[in-house]
């Protein structure tokens, strides 16, 4: 009656196609140079490099391991090669306003011509400067200009002695020039001893004497003040003159060489400051006779500090277009920083401290950056949006951000943006942005998605084929024999938990390559073949499995209590998927129900433990509701089942155990007994259809192998979805166990085939009158939910 149900051998095995594997070794094969199964991925992440519009950013998603990191590398890689290498750019004093320096754009290599020009200006500037202002020319100039004053001042100079002599007094001219008046007495100076012994009257007469002399000599006290400012005056301008003719000679050979307006608009500014400074450029590097230790000079400006070029981006050394990837996203790190220096307990910066993120060094080109890294720092984050939304880099302090004080701050002008930048990560960090950061939606509009599994034709067979030839070549590997190669094809299928698939997680299928090339050496054989493949399988699984055993050391040992044989009412074993991270594998758990008299309906005691999830508890619900549905259409349900998986204590959730709930509970509820020797997994909707789940394969195993420590019957097996047949990918022991009768598995559409499959009863069809045959299933559960309503017709009558 139940060979209806069982799963044939064909649909069981799953050998590789050996006829699509047209070679003997993968030495046989040409390298391959593709990343394969990824043609959406690709062409999506192809589309949006070539949109040359704002906002046609990229977003990566996928489960790692799937060729994602490798293939945006690879792809702009390839496209950076058609496109132009980028601009330099420098950062230059600006003379107007120091708080913001000028960003000045260069041609490829051009922007460490214009720095090292510059340098080289300011060395021979300051030596010809020493020398021009030391020349016999210059000398004779400014003697002239010093001859005159002289004239003019000892021509006014004679007629203020003169008044003064008139009024009885004499000018002295102190060290600083600084001109004081003396009284005289007999035309000798009087001392300071004898202005003691005058008596008042001849007090007062030389204070009046000394007042008609201010009156006198004040406006010949302008005049001098004057001639003395205009000889200043007119020594400046003959510094600037003669400095004004160097300098010209100097930035005209500069202008010649750099064509851009706002290059030549900064060279003439240098060229005014330079001349308009040239007094204080003579006296540059002069120490303080009483600053022996230079103390005074820590916190001095270099004048020549301000002539200097921050070579900010040089691109003289590349070929194309770059291609950054940013590994430490930090705000600094992406928008660039400006760096201070301890001056005598002071921090202090200057434009030259101004240094590139990487938002710089890719402009031009691609900036790769891992979603996860970046939003870990949320100052990064925004500021790359506030970058991709204004198309130029600004640099900023964070800590002005933040509010904090510092004691010099600079505001750099910013530079314009043009790159495309490729954010990495997988689907759920892509649904979180889309879905709560309006901007994310518009600069990042395209999405790569890369596929975790691929069709199994023969074309991805022989790509995959390539692939492992390939890492045989670029790692210096033993090669593979075609048989090592479908065990590697077989164990891909496994992963993608599909007969019909190939998993797309390369970096599973590159670490059995590693290890089976390892256990070949270890053979000392030259060739990889099929059992060093099963021997890196096996060892793997090895070293990860250690909770298993314990697990089935408690099977064995009946700490766990589950029986694979006989029959019991309202007791069926259940199949679930544990995970110790790197490996999976399934246990069989025990599940119990008690039903009796009632109005709660159906408990959930790991819900009411608070050990269960949402979904385990939404499957609990849909129980429910296919109760209802059959059996509460004409009469309340009456009933309370109260369910609970035995000795589950770590939480439980998921709903691929709904349908072995239900299997229970119709147990419980007819008295008739379930074949302890059929585990069952699968989730069920409300109307009694049997729904796929995940972890086919493990659970399978793990009720096999409890059974095979117990001891093999013939009878045992598994009950699972039809729609999981495509996924079975079972190890070669229990494949061979059920060749040989000891093991069997069998796939149900329905709860009725499922209830007749686990009781060997049929549950029934319902009739034209709607009843159902007697003895069968659904007969017995509305006869005893029909003697539990009487029971509580009953029990109302006498309350």
């Amino acid at each position: 009656m139940l060979d209806k149900y069982k799963i044939s051998m064909k649909n069981l095995e799953h050998k590789c196609n050996e006829s699509a594997l047209d070679f003997k070794t993968t030495k046989d094969l040409d390298s391959l140079d593709e990343i394969i199964g990824q043609d959406r991925a690709l062409e999506s992440l192809d589309f949006g490099l070539q949109v040359d519009k704002k906002g046609y950013n990229i977003f990566v998603t996928g489960s790692s391991g799937t060729g994602r990191s490798s293939y945006v590398k690879h792809i702009t890689n390839e496209m950076a090669k058609e496109k132009p290498s980028p601009d330099d750019w420098v950062y230059v004093y600006n003379f107007k306003s120091p708080h913001n320096p000028i960003s000045l754009c260069f041609k490829q290599g051009d922007g460490k011509k214009f720095a090292e020009d510059i340098e080289e200006t300011m060395k021979s500037l300051k030596e010809e400067i020493k020398n021009i202002f030391s020349s016999k020319n210059y000398e004779n100039l400014k003697s002239k200009i010093l001859d005159k004053y002289d004239k003019e001042y000892e021509t006014t100079m004679a007629e203020i002695d003169s008044i003064a002599e008139k009024h009885s007094f004499q000018f002295n001219r102190l060290e600083d020039n600084t001109l004081i008046s003396i009284p005289l007495k007999d035309g000798k100076p009087l001392k300071e001893e004898e202005l003691k012994d005058l008596s008042s009257e001849e007090m007062d007469s030389l204070k009046e004497r000394n007042n008609d002399l201010n009156l006198e000599t004040v406006e010949l006290f302008n005049n001098l003040r004057l001639i003395g400012e205009i000889l200043e005056e007119n020594l400046k301008n003959l510094d600037q003159e003669t400095a004004n003719k160097l300098v010209q000679k100097y930035i005209d050979k500069i202008k010649s060489k750099y064509k851009e307006k706002e290059v030549a608009k900064y060279l003439d500014i240098l060229h005014e400051d330079i001349t308009s400074n040239i007094s204080n450029i003579r006296t540059s590097g002069e120490s303080k006779k009483d600053d022996l230790f230079g103390i005074f000079e820590v916190n001095k400006e270099n004048i020549f500090d301000r002539y200097r070029v921050n070579l900010f981006l040089d691109n003289s050394d590349r070929k194309c277009a770059p291609v950054i990837f940013e590994t430490n996203p930090t705000y600094y790190n992406l928008v660039g920083s400006i760096e201070y220096t301890n001056e005598m307990g002071v921090m202090k910066t200057d434009f030259t401290q101004i240094k590139p993120g990487a938002l710089h060094t890719a402009n031009g080109g691609y900036l790769i950056i891992q979603a996860k890294d970046l939003l870990m720092n949320g100052f990064a984050w925004e500021a790359l949006k506030r970058t991709l939304m204004t198309d130029e880099i600004n640099i900023e302090s964070l800590e002005r951000q933040l509010g904090y004080v510092v004691t010099s701050t600079l505001r750099p002008e910013p530079i314009p943006l043009d790159l495309k930048v490729i954010l990495i990560g997988d689907y759920y960090t892509y649904s979180l942005l889309y879905n709560y950061d309006e901007d994310f939606r518009k600069l990042f509009k395209v999405m790569s998605d890369f596929d975790i599994e691929m069709k199994k034709d023969d074309e991805n067979l022989m790509k995959m084929a390539r692939f492992i030839a390939t890492h045989c070549k670029k790692e210096n590997l033993n090669h593979f024999d075609k048989d090592a190669v479908c065990r590697i094809l077989e164990y891909s299928s496994r992963l993608a938990e599909n007969k019909n698939k190939l998993s797309s997680q390369f970096n599973h299928i590159v670490e059995i390559i590693y290890e089976a090339d390892f256990w070949s050496k270890k053979d000392k054989s030259e060739i990889v073949n099929a059992k060093h493949v099963i021997k890196a399988l096996d060892k793997k699984m090895f070293r990860n499995n250690t909770y298993e055993e314990k697990i089935l050391e408690m099977f064995e040992n009946g700490d766990y209590l589950l029986d694979v044989t006989g029959e019991k009412v309202g007791e069926i074993n259940g199949l679930a998927v544990v995970g110790t991270g790197e490996y999976s594998f399934g246990k069989p758990s025990k599940i119990t129900v008690s039903t009796y008299a009632g109005k709660s309906g159906i408990i959930n005691i790991e819900r009411e433990a608070k050990t269960s999830g949402k979904i385990h508890d939404k499957g609990v619900m849909i129980i429910s509701g296919y109760l209802g549905e059959m059996y509460a259409k004409h009469r309340p349900l009456g009933l309370t089942a109260s369910v609970v998986f035995e000795q589950l204590y770590s939480g439980v959730d998921g709903d691929s155990a709904s349908s072995t709930e239900l299997y229970a509970i119709l147990s419980s509820v007819s008295e008739v007994p379930i074949k302890q020797n059929i585990a069952v997994t699968g989730s069920v909707n409300q109307r009694g259809e049997i729904q796929p789940i995940g972890g086919i394969n493990e659970k399978i195993e793990g009720f096999f192998k409890v059974c095979k420590l117990k001891g093999l019957t013939g009878d045992q097996g598994v009950m699972m979805p039809h729609q999981n047949v495509k996924n079975l990918m079972l190890n070669e022991e229990v494949i061979k166990a059920v060749k040989e009768g000891q093991f069997n598995i069998y796939s149900v559409k329905t709860i009725d085939e499922g209830i007749e499959v686990l009781t060997g009863i049929p549950a029934g069809n319902e009739g034209k009158d709607g009843q159902y045959p007697k003895g069968c299933i659904h007969y017995l559960v509305n006869e005893k939910l029909d003697k539990l309503a009487e029971m509580e017709k009953e029990q109302d009558k006498e309350d």
